[in-house]
């Protein structure tokens, strides 16, 4: 069957987040059911086509045990998902796989703009604001940045 293993070993609550431009990390709990000795591996790829590639640096709990991983070097290539897969293995019993798609765009942090500048003229009642986009790992740059000015004090 596709899903071998004891049932609730699984790992749960697997999220990623895009930060700092290139950074990623993924974090999961263990299975509500899964021995105490289950190891988690977590493997991704960019598309079906990539290479599947392992964690290269595993975030440790206090029993040794995987539950997140933190990648550098990241980059948004397209708006095709990205597959992630955590497997593990116990002594006691299989473990269950999980996997999932994600976008990365939608996981990605932005930083703040750049270069923001406000110019206001005395005898006016205008300001011109003006800034870069932001920082992102996006390759292909597109124009779906959209901008909220709040401005507090008149």
């Amino acid at each position: 069957p596709v899903f071998a293993g004891m049932k609730g070993s699984a790992i749960e609550n697997f999220s990623c987040v895009i930060y700092n431009v290139s950074l990623m990390n993924c974090t999961w709990q263990a299975g509500r059911d899964a021995p105490e000795d289950t190891q988690y591996f977590l493997y991704w790829q960019y598309s079906r086509y990539d290479d599947a590639m392992e964690c290269e640096l595993y975030i440790k709990d206090e029993n040794d045990r995987n539950m997140g991983c933190r990648f550098q070097n990241v980059t948004i290539q397209t708006a095709v998902d990205a597959y992630f897969l955590v497997n593990g293995s116990s002594n006691e019993s299989l473990i269950q796989f999980y996997d999932k798609y994600i976008k990365l765009y939608e996981i990605e942090i932005l930083t703040a703009p750049l270069n923001v500048t406000v110019n206001c003229i005395r005898d006016s009642s205008g300001c011109i604001i003006t800034w870069q986009q932001p920082l992102t790992s996006h390759q292909k740059k597109g124009k779906c940045f959209e901008y909220e000015v709040r401005i507090q004090n008149k």
